[in-house]
């Protein structure tokens, strides 16, 4: 016992000894100076200013994962191909009983993984729901080792499920919750999660544009709206977009819970304080280090800045002098990741696989860029906290998808904590899932 003690200790001291601790500018980056333990911390004052340099276009061509290729992990960690051959395998959740759902968003379906009991290998893998209109995020009600439900974010709703643990295949037809969350344009995901005590269910929706392109005015006057609605709430097509919505579980009681947040794709609630997360993609189209995507708690009531503001006070050119009124309510994000990364998945480790300090930090899968001259993104980051609290550094944990500068071979979206306490990693570029163990 002793000796494997000293041996994860000697592990994690090597690990750390040849991080390199990346700030400022040097934060930045891009693919190629990505590797396992590399940690960065980006601050609001280490911005350049809008168009610093020029907007690019560089979409990524995803090929054939190479002969023999795996994610890169750190020293003492392993990466394991957990399953392969999946449709565009997204969001990943797991079941109080260990089942692993995954959303395969455009074939329509959630899919169902089952690990031997004491084994990393697959014994089941069943389709659980079909007919969806682009799944994403899921969800299991109530908390506890027995819920009762699954909830299935659609891109146009919210269903659920009668579920019994262990269910392989759902009982009957979805219940719509909510049948009308916006959609159509942009962004299309959408996660679910509830509150800690389980009396709202929390939902989130992307912008329709990138930088509130047409808004226009409002109905009825600048003034009036922002007497009736909350703080930095759009209209038109953005109407209850680029927010986090609130409802109680049966699809009642809408509210904007928080605004701004151009596209939360990833939603979660972390286990030791109830707070809410958000794993968010920033907008596009003023140069390579603008606007930083982030991960933060999400304060009830909080306006994040889009469109008018990002990180902060800092105007957004394309809107300015639009709302001056907004310019001292923008709150700040805990963690800037870099431009333009695409942040989808979150997860807090909860397990008890890992070294011990990494139990309550949080992983975000980084889907990857496109506005970029030099790509980033195309990892899985470690979201480092002390006491709970996020200290604004992020640590590259998994690495190795790109290929070259113009090819890569798998695109992180989902993270999920297994029940033996592995790391599961979905990449929708090749239809596979990775697990991470130590």
């Amino acid at each position: 016992m002793k000796y494997a003690v000293l041996t994860a200790l000697l592990i994690t001291w090597q690990g750390a000894a040849l991080a390199d601790h990346l700030q400022g500018s040097e934060a930045f980056g891009d693919w190629r100076g990505d590797k396992p333990g590399t940690i960065r911390l980006i601050r609001p004052a280490d911005l350049p200013k809008p168009g610093a340099t020029p907007s690019s276009a560089n979409v990524s061509r995803v090929v054939a994962r190479p002969q023999g290729a795996t994610p890169q992990v750190p020293p003492g960690f392993k990466a394991d191909l957990f399953a392969e051959g999946l449709s565009g395998p997204r969001i990943i959740r797991v079941a109080p009983n260990g089942d692993i759902f995954v959303a395969e968003t455009r074939a329509g379906r959630i899919r169902v993984l089952r690990q031997a009991e004491g084994s990393a290998r697959l014994v089941a893998n069943e389709k659980f729901a079909g007919g969806l209109h682009a799944p994403f995020g899921i969800a299991f009600f109530p908390s506890g080792d027995n819920p009762q439900w699954v909830y299935v974010a659609n891109t146009d709703s919210v269903v659920r499920f009668a579920y019994h643990s262990g269910d392989l295949k759902a009982s009957g037809p979805p219940q719509t919750v909510v049948g009308n969350l916006p959609h159509g344009y942009g962004h299309s995901t959408r996660d679910i999660a509830f509150t800690a005590d389980g009396k709202r269910m929390l939902v989130s929706v992307g912008s329709a544009g990138n930088d509130g392109e047409g808004l226009g005015s409002p109905p009825g006057g600048l003034a009036a709206w922002s007497a009736r609605h909350a703080v930095g709430a759009a209209w038109g097509n953005e109407t209850d977009r680029a927010a986090v919505l609130s409802f109680d579980p049966g699809g009642k009681d809408k509210r904007l819970f928080a605004t701004g947040i151009r596209n939360c794709v990833g939603l979660a609630v972390q286990q030791a304080n109830g707070a809410v997360w958000c794993s968010t993609n920033e907008r596009d189209g003023l140069g390579d280090n603008l606007v930083p995507d982030y991960v933060t708690r999400v304060r009830e009531s909080g306006f994040y800045g889009w469109p008018w503001f990002y990180i902060g006070a800092n105007e957004d050119p394309r809107h300015a002098g639009a709302r001056r009124d907004l310019k001292d309510k923008v709150a700040v994000p805990d963690v800037l990741l870099q431009a333009h990364s695409a942040s989808l998945g979150l997860a807090f480790y909860q397990g008890d696989n890992f070294p011990a300090d990494y139990r309550g930090d949080a992983f975000a899968a980084e889907h990857g860029s496109w506005n970029r001259s030099k790509r980033t993104g195309y990892k899985v980051v470690r979201i480092r906290m002390k006491d709970g609290v996020p200290t604004g550094e992020y640590e590259d944990f998994v690495t190795g998808f790109v290929v070259n500068d113009s090819e890569v071979w798998g695109r992180p979206v989902g993270v999920a904590v297994a029940r033996d306490g592995a790391l599961l990693v979905s990449e929708d570029g090749n239809g596979t899932i990775w697990r991470i163990s130590h």
